[in-house]
């Protein structure tokens, strides 16, 4: 394993006749110790790339020693010192790479000062990482992490009729006036990512997951991830919300097809199901009958309602969704396996 501010010449790694397809390609991944990008590093190194990854401390044994252990590691994963708000940060990260990977942006939703927590750091960090990319004549498509809450939050109404896709732009002062702030920062990043891209003649792809979960590579607890423990971990209520759901695997592959893929273009909706907690309760009561699971919503309002998102141009892309039940279990297998819930 290399940590290092540089990197060695690809014709300097050393190479087995089964990689030696991919290994001429040199990708990055930010934030690369996160949850989605843990599993695309690691699928990365299983078709046979060269990865150099961005992380906040190298030497944190936390941030860095799954990423360590997988498949490749030692010879192509190269751990690289980068931080979102420092410009230039990332020049060293993209230099040498043919396609960028950026899922670096913070997500939590307790927050004291929004603006310097969340929104300058997916903000900053997305034009930081693309103005890299811009001084680095290598690069051919970047991908971007964005999220569904840059799709469908504009104040029009989500109900069992209406289909959303693509072509819906969530509302930045919509959010202000609600207080979604990490729907907002997520939005901004991708005005600012699709504007910047246009300005500076930029092939980029976003991908748009709901609410990721699935198998957890990572040792830390993510926030999506920790939406299931909540429930599994003896909670007398269940929120009264309506989700998009999609398995972390399927959108690691979607980063790694829109890049692969030569007419991948624009955005994509990654949703499996959309369903509420009181669904999801209902589907970890069968697969788990023993578990103390609540029983009631936190609150005695109507649910919140379902809606539909197009599978359409994901389905194009080649995605085959994991269905929801799948993905429910192996979060919670999983989470039984990091120690974060025992029965």
């Amino acid at each position: 394993m290399k940590i290092s501010n540089g990197f060695d010449k690809p014709e300097d790694i050393t190479r087995t006749s089964s990689e030696e397809v991919n290994l001429k390609r040199v990708v990055c991944v930010t934030g690369a110790s996160g949850y989605i990008a843990s599993w695309l590093v690691k699928l990365l190194l299983g078709q046979g790339y060269t990865v150099k990854a961005s992380v906040r401390d190298p030497a944190d044994p936390k941030k860095t020693e799954h990423l360590r252990a997988l498949g490749g590691a030692n010879e192509r994963l190269h751990l690289i010192k980068a931080n979102l708000l420092e410009e230039g940060s990332f020049d060293s990260v993209v230099d040498g790479c043919e396609g960028v990977f950026h899922t670096a942006s913070p997500f939590y939703h307790a927050v004291t000062d929004p603006q310097a927590e969340l929104i300058d750091p997916a903000v900053k960090g997305t034009l930081n990482v693309l103005s890299s990319c811009k001084k680095t004549p290598t690069v051919k498509r970047v991908v971007v992490t964005s999220s569904m809450a840059a799709v469908a939050f504009n104040g029009r109404p989500r109900t069992p009729d209406v289909v959303v896709d693509e072509t819906w732009f969530s509302n930045s002062e919509f959010c202000r006036q609600s207080k979604l702030w990490y729907v907002l920062s997520k939005t901004l990043a991708e005005e600012a990512a699709w504007k910047f891209a246009k300005d500076n003649s930029i092939d980029i792809v976003t991908i748009n997951p709901a609410m990721v979960i699935g198998p957890l590579l990572q040792p830390t607890l993510n926030t999506s991830s920790a939406a299931i423990l909540n429930l599994i971990n003896g909670s007398s209520t269940y929120p009264n919300s309506t989700f998009g759901w999609v398995n972390v695997q399927d959108v690691a592959k979607a980063h790694i097809l829109a890049y692969e893929v030569p007419t991948a273009s624009g955005r994509y909706c990654l949703v499996e199901s959309v369903a509420h907690y009181s669904e999801v309760v209902k589907i970890l009561r069968e697969l788990y009958p023993s578990l103390q699971l609540p029983q009631n919503c936190a609150d005695d309002k109507p649910f919140m309602p379902t809606y539909q998102v197009s599978k359409e141009k994901t389905k194009g892309l080649g995605i085959d969704y994991i269905p929801l039940k799948t993905s429910l279990k192996e979060t919670v297998e999983s989470l039984k396996e990091k120690g974060f819930v025992s029965f």
